[in-house]
């Protein structure tokens, strides 16, 4: 896309701190190619210090941009300072997707939207059951606990090394969310149809502890947030006992759908094309 064209359209953005990481950018942009639409979206850092002002010239209409996402550690700021919350992001005190309307700052949150999207593209029917298990209760938790639950999860077991931190989340989500610590993983594995990792474990090529899933009902699906490794320790392992597995790489494409909807007027197609573009990009770093 040349620069008159960037210049010419609704401006976007992706905010957080450290934000040089994101690839928000990448897939934003492939988009606005792909849909020859005028318009930009860019990555600026913004220290905690500097938020509040950053979202004040969002409102006063001094920055020009249309609205944008808000990654670590802005989310639970964003939520709090825009005019216009959704219900999504009341529920989860934390909002990522921001939008401009009349002057008015919209928020809601997509994570968990990228969550659902990403298992219904990859493995399908992977909501049959009724028994799933998130590993971990850190914020990343939260939208999973919330979308696994309005999928009609009749129970959702959140397993943690600080039990008392997975009982902050039953307690936030309802009375389908149990709070386990990690001594109970074996035993609370049992009869679980969709196994989540949302802890670090095995990120960017670490070693993972050896989890054994044959508890798991048959057809179970395990998942991981994480997609640096593409395929991490915890999926390899699930892989050669016998279960699906969906990769986090998706979450990140199909959470981005809504904003850029938002911002730039057509709804974008997560495909085979972007995932590859990003997973080239990760292999360069």
């Amino acid at each position: 896309m040349d620069d008159s064209r960037e210049t010419q359209g609704p401006k976007a953005f992706v905010t957080g701190y450290p934000v040089k990481h994101s690839r928000s950018p990448l897939i934003h942009g492939y988009w606005l190619r792909q849909l020859d639409l005028a318009g930009s979206y860019r990555a600026h850092e913004v220290s905690v210090e500097e938020f509040a002002s950053f979202i004040a010239s969002l409102k006063d209409d001094t920055s020009g941009f249309v609205g944008g996402n808000v990654t670590i550690p802005h989310k639970e700021a964003a939520f709090k300072l825009a005019d216009r919350p959704d219900a999504l992001s009341e529920e989860l005190g934390a909002s990522n997707t921001l939008w401009l309307q009349d002057g008015v700052l919209h928020a809601t949150n997509t994570d968990g939207r990228g969550f659902t999207a990403n298992l219904d593209e990859r493995h399908p029917g992977w909501d049959r059951g009724d028994r799933a298990l998130i590993l971990g209760a850190g914020g990343a938790s939260r939208a999973i606990i919330q979308a696994v639950r309005d999928r009609g999860f009749k129970e959702i077991h959140v397993v943690n090394r600080t039990v008392e931190r997975a009982q902050e989340l039953a307690d936030r989500f309802g009375e389908r969310v149990h709070a386990h610590p990690m001594a109970a993983l074996g035993e609370v594995m049992q009869g679980v149809g969709l196994f989540i990792n949302t802890t670090s474990l095995g990120m960017d090529g670490e070693a993972a502890p050896w989890i054994d899933f044959s508890p798991l009902v048959q057809g179970a699906v395990v998942t991981d947030i994480v997609y640096v490794p593409l395929k991490t320790p915890l999926l390899a392992q699930a892989e050669e006992q016998g279960f699906a597995i969906v990769d986090g790489l998706g979450m990140l494409l199909h959470q981005a759908v809504p904003g850029f909807e938002k911002w730039f007027g057509r709804r974008p197609v997560v495909d085979e094309t972007l995932r590859a573009l990003i997973i080239a990009d990760m292999e360069k770093h």
